[in-house]
């Protein structure tokens, strides 16, 4: 009898702890699903955005994603206003530093490893051969070394920028240019060395990845 109400309070203990264990996961998993959902409404679904302005993210390394979140969470960075594309909040203002400002570090990095995952969806977009051509060239002498195989390498945690979106690669160069995004140093001397047309040879090749 005793070992029968031993291994009952046995069960009852497991039960409770089972039950009471998958609350915290079922509550994370909602909130990491919520957070996803706001990527989605600007950056498309599993990150391959349609917007130009937007960058494509999935596919992306976890820590280049961990980074780049880190850095509109913490204002590192430049947070221009934007509006959301699709959702419940579509044409309201926002950003990414007003996304990111509640995000914890486990919460950054759930994001992080979900979007890397997923497969980077190059995007489709006209560019000028000619240019593309000489952008290889460009590329091939002043970035090949940190973004490998033409920048279509996750592993690099430099970004890919081989697919991005053409307009939205010179917003972000522009912001590395102009000192408001967080820059290697080995970088910035390369960026020094380039001109303003060398830059837009560069976003052509880039481009030309389809």
């Amino acid at each position: 009898m005793l070992k029968k109400r031993n291994r009952q309070s046995c069960f009852n203990f497991l039960f409770l702890s089972i039950l009471f264990g998958l609350v915290p996961f079922a509550a994370l998993s909602a909130s990491l699903d919520s957070q996803l959902k706001t990527c989605t409404y600007c950056h498309g679904k599993d990150g391959a955005s349609t917007e130009s302005d937007v960058p494509i993210i999935g596919g992306y390394s976890v820590e280049f994603l961990v980074n780049n979140i880190k850095a509109y969470r913490d204002h590192e960075r430049d947070c221009p206003d934007t509006k959301y594309r699709s959702g419940p909040d579509k044409g309201k203002k926002s950003s990414m530093c007003q996304i990111a400002k509640d995000l914890k570090d486990s919460d950054v990095r759930q994001i992080a490893v979900y979007l890397s995952k997923k497969k980077f969806v190059r995007a489709k977009q006209q560019f000028d051969p000619a240019l593309a051509a000489k952008g290889k060239e460009i590329h091939d002498m002043y970035c090949e070394k940190c973004h490998s195989e033409g920048a279509t390498q996750a592993k690099d945690d430099a970004g890919m920028m081989a697919g991005q979106w053409m307009p939205y690669l010179h917003q972000a160069l522009d912001e590395f240019v102009a000192g408001k995004r967080p820059i290697p140093k080995k970088m910035k001397a390369k960026l020094d060395e380039v001109t303003p047309e060398d830059i837009d040879a560069l976003i052509q090749f880039y481009g030309s990845y389809h």
